[in-house]
Parts: C-alpha cells; structure tokens; sequence
C-alpha cells in the first residue's frame, strides 16, 4: 500500500488524510523527522505557513523536509505549503526553497474574502476554494503550469517531483487532485 506522510504540525492534515484514505492510500502524520521513513510521497498542507514554518524549525524538520524531497520522491504543497515550497516569498526568508517559483502570500485578501471558482486542470473542470489563499507570479522554466485563474494568475504548478496549489482540494469531495497526486507518486517511484 502506497504510504503518503502529511505534515501535522498546524493546518489541514486530517482532511488531507480523509480523503487519501478514501483513495486507498495510507496517511501517516508527520511531526518528526523519523517520521518520514518509509514513505512514498508527503504533503504539506494548508494553515498558517508562519507558523508551520517555526514549528518546523523548532522541531528540526526543515533540513529533513529538504532532503526527503531532494530524494525524488514527490512533495505537494497545498496553500502554505505552497508557500512553504517555494524558492521566493517576497521580503520573508523562504522556508525549503525547493521549487523555483515565485509566491505572494494572501493574494486575495483576508479571510472574509475567501472564494470558489471553477477552474480547467489537465484532468478537465474543477471547483477550486481558496482561503487567504496565495498564487503563482513568477514561474521558472522548468515549472509547468497546471491551472490558472480566468485572468491568468497561476494556481498550481509542477515540477519534477514537486506540487504546489494555492487552493485547498481536501475541502472538495473532489478526490481528482489527491489522485493526481497519487498518480504523480506512482510515476516518480
């Protein structure tokens, strides 16, 4: 069975667990770095990114978090784990600085102007909900870009073992992404 590590530090790691058990994966909650052993793939949910990115540090986890994704194996951010993903979060040192792109925290605002939108992925419409949600504004060359805003802000992107959408799939009875996911990890492995 196919073993997916959900950093549980602070954010929305029970759902993401929720919904990889309802795919027959097995979700493990992350807290320390011997934690990590074993597993196939790991996601960094949505939360406070400030504060999953201290309690990171306070625990020792950063460097760990580095290196499972400098294994190969696949790493997807989602919210602050965008956030914490990315390579350039404006004037704040960057967390894990793993995939080049380039993100503006609460992109849209403060938590009242939270919204849905329907948005096209490679695997057809979705229904998208982002919460101080941030986005995309610069991408590498080597990051594709798997779903935009209908004005064309990035909202998810890929590169090689790495993942990262602004919005929070774990909060849709949507299981499109999480499989996605899945099938990313079973490619990399």
């Amino acid at each position: 069975m196919v073993k997916i590590g959900i950093l549980a530090l602070q954010g929305d790691f029970h759902e993401h667990a929720l919904m990889l058990s309802s795919l027959n994966a097995q979700a493990r909650e992350v807290r320390r770095e011997q934690d990590l052993q074993d597993l196939n793939g790991l996601i960094i949910p949505g939360g406070e990114s400030t504060t999953i990115g201290r309690l990171a540090r306070d625990y020792g986890l950063l460097e760990p978090l580095r290196r499972f994704a400098g294994s190969g194996r696949p790493v997807w951010g989602t919210c602050a784990g965008m956030i914490f993903l990315a390579k350039n979060i404006g004037p704040e040192p960057a967390h894990l600085a793993l995939m080049d792109i380039e993100v503006r925290r609460n992109a849209f605002g403060r938590q009242t102007e939270s919204f849905e939108a329907d948005l096209e992925s490679p695997f057809g419409a979705f229904r998208a909900v982002f919460i101080r949600a941030p986005l995309i504004e610069r991408a590498g060359p080597d990051v594709e870009v798997l779903a935009r805003l209908p004005k064309g802000a990035i909202v998810a992107a890929r590169q090689k073992n790495l993942l990262a959408t602004s919005f929070h799939p774990e909060l849709t009875a949507d299981t499109r992404w999480h499989r996605f996911f899945l099938t990313f990890l079973a490619n990399a492995n």
